[in-house]
């Protein structure tokens, strides 16, 4: 097996074990010391770290070339070392901040060429991995910031955001349509109770069964009292302390034992508390994903005859939109299923 050789590059002692007692002639390396072969690993990291990264990937490989092959004319076997013990590990370390120290050292307990041989390949095949692994992701670590840098500037006096923690959202661009609507007393179901300031509206540890009236739904819905035939209106809904919901919008008219969005009349979008977020309307659904989303913004624009679902927790994401018909006035509408006690769902403020 013919050796590609190496390029000026200076080889560690691996080769010290032959008879000889230099590197092996066919490939074409000078000897140096130990001293000699880490400063040059140092120097070459003042480069930069994907440069570096680069040549040590190239060097070691060919090492392990010439390790291979040397074994390979003895005739040795090419796995690592066995369960004895052996030469100490390879530890190295550069100023660019790449941790090549193996994971522990290993007794000496044998000097023939072959294990030496066997015990180098070892270690540079685990010096090949962690060169892999600190390369990779420092380049990956590098490139990120530049791509942010360029999509928002930041002046040098202003610190960067802590990661860790992200921003609060953002004033939302439908703020000067919010609106904070109520629920409506009259047709909530018994198995539910409205806050005082009626902008939540939770799962009863002990349904109201002495409320009665045909409007009050029977499954465990609620509508808010405000209706809207015209203009444009936005409101946001936290549904982080509900497992099964649904949110959208329904005319009065929704008959009493229906569910939301499974008639002509209404809308929303629905978590069914296993990992499915789902549209209905129509009385059709469109399955959306398994990402569920913390709050809902639900942008309602009869002028233009269209409603859209928005994920805000953290950022804008349009979830779903449609067209939908203002033929008959649309209310708010809520639908909290599982009847688990303590569920509920907010209107929230909106910033603004």
């Amino acid at each position: 097996m013919q050796c590609s050789p190496l390029k000026s590059v200076p080889c560690l002692p691996l080769m010290s074990a032959t008879r000889s007692g230099s590197c092996c002639q066919n490939v074409g390396c000078r000897t140096s010391t130990p001293s000699q072969a880490a400063e040059q690993i140092k120097a070459a990291a003042q480069k930069s770290i994907p440069e570096v990264g680069r040549e040590l990937a190239e060097l070691v490989e060919q090492l392990v070339d010439i390790v291979r092959s040397l074994q390979s004319q003895r005739h040795l076997p090419e796995s690592g070392p066995d369960n004895e013990g052996s030469t100490p590990s390879m530890s190295m370390s550069s100023s660019g901040g790449v941790d090549l120290s193996l994971a522990s050292s290993k007794p000496v307990t044998s000097n023939t060429p072959e294990r030496k041989m066997r015990d180098i390949l070892h270690d540079l095949e685990e010096i090949q991995k962690k060169l892999r692994e600190n390369f990779t992701w420092k380049e990956a670590f590098e490139e990120q910031p530049q791509a942010e840098v360029q999509e928002a500037p930041y002046s040098s006096s202003c610190p960067l955001p802590d990661q860790s923690h992200p921003a609060p959202k953002s004033t939302s661009r439908f703020a000067q349509w919010a609106i904070s609507p109520t629920f409506d007393l009259r047709s909530h179901s018994c198995s539910l109770e409205v806050s005082k300031d009626g902008r939540a509206v939770t799962v009863s540890r002990h349904p109201q069964t002495h409320l009665g009236g045909h409007e009050r739904f029977v499954t465990c819905q609620a509508l808010c009292s405000q209706a809207f035939s015209s203009g444009q209106q936005y409101w946001e809904v936290d549904t982080q302390h509900c497992s099964h919901w649904a949110v959208g919008v329904a005319s009065w008219g929704m008959k009493r034992t229906q569910i939301l969005g499974r008639t002509q009349d209404s809308y929303c979008v629905e978590w069914k508390g296993t990992s499915q977020l789902s549209a209905w309307h129509m009385v059709k659904e469109t399955v959306l994903g398994s990402d569920r989303p913390k709050v809902v913004g639900i942008w309602l624009d009869l002028q233009e005859g269209n409603l859209a679902f928005y994920s805000v927790a953290d950022q804008e994401t349009l979830l779903y939109e449609c067209p939908v018909s203002a033929s008959s006035p649309l209310h708010p509408a809520f639908w909290l299923y599982g009847l688990n006690p303590g569920n509920s769902l907010t209107i929230r403020p909106i910033r603004v």
